[in-house]
């Protein structure tokens, strides 16, 4: 069974999916479903976005199951190194996605990071942070590596692997080196262009070494669970990559279908 591994429910800040609606979804679409609420510390927007492990084990741990895992999406950040850490340490996690959603302490969804900066500097930046804090943090995969396509205010947000090859390389061969498995996240897959331009990254990561991605819709409503998992499942068998997903922090191989 393929799982929807990036998925956000009420735990999130920016969520109000129920976790019942979530598996209901997901089981309609014979889809398993990771729950990987956000964790990200004192961010600039004042927004909390940080939630209580106990409290989330102690409403979701009877949701558990062989088609329902229970993780968590870090905001890698220099300055919560140790604070990500003992959040981690705190819950029996399925599994911990990392991700970049902070550079230089200024959230990359917002104009203000683009301020003065050309494309090529604010992309530049973007991978020496996540080079940075991949290299070090603890997380099991590494969360939608275009993340910065969603917002960025340039005529063409897309990353040209060519651009930014010696930085992509580095980005990947810690994730390689280090045991880790890359995310495809869906939630930019209904454009031609985006799919076109991840090809040559994870035709690297193949290439490099890299075997395993995990599929994430990267949800936060009920209706976004599974998005364009037909384009995904069609990319790793092109690129020939096997889809997995986590439990108990442990690899588990999906059965394609």
């Amino acid at each position: 069974m393929i799982f929807d591994s990036h998925t956000h429910t009420k735990f999130s800040a920016d969520s109000e999916m129920s976790p019942l609606d979530a598996i209901a979804r997901a089981e309609s679409l014979n889809r398993g479903i990771v729950f990987t609420d956000h964790f990200d510390y004192d961010l600039p927007n004042g927004i909390d976005f940080t939630f209580d492990p106990d409290a989330y084990f102690d409403e979701y741990r009877a949701l558990r199951s062989d088609r329902v895992r229970l993780g968590v999406e870090i905001g890698f950040r220099k300055s919560a190194r140790k604070i990500n850490d003992e959040f981690i340490a705190r819950g029996p996690f399925d599994m911990v996605i990392g991700s970049v959603h902070l550079v230089d302490d200024l959230d990359i969804y917002y104009p203000e990071y683009y301020v003065g900066k050309d494309k090529h500097e604010a992309y530049r930046r973007y991978f020496d942070t996540m080079i940075e804090e991949s290299s070090i943090a603890d997380y099991d995969v590494l969360g939608h590596i275009d993340y910065i396509c969603r917002a960025a205010p340039y005529d063409d947000p897309e990353i040209d692997y060519a651009t930014f090859k010696d930085r992509i390389d580095r980005v990947l061969s810690i994730v390689i080196e280090r045991g880790k498995v890359l995310e495809l996240n869906t939630r930019r897959l209904d454009s031609r262009r985006a799919l076109k331009e991840l090809v040559p990254i994870y035709d690297r990561y193949r290439e490099m070494g890299g075997r395993y991605i995990t599929i994430g819709s990267d949800a936060h409503k009920v209706e976004a669970i599974g998005n364009y998992f037909d384009a995904a499942i069609e990319f790793a068998n092109a690129l020939k990559l096997t889809v997995v997903t986590f439990a108990g922090r442990r690899l588990e191989i999906c059965s394609v279908d």
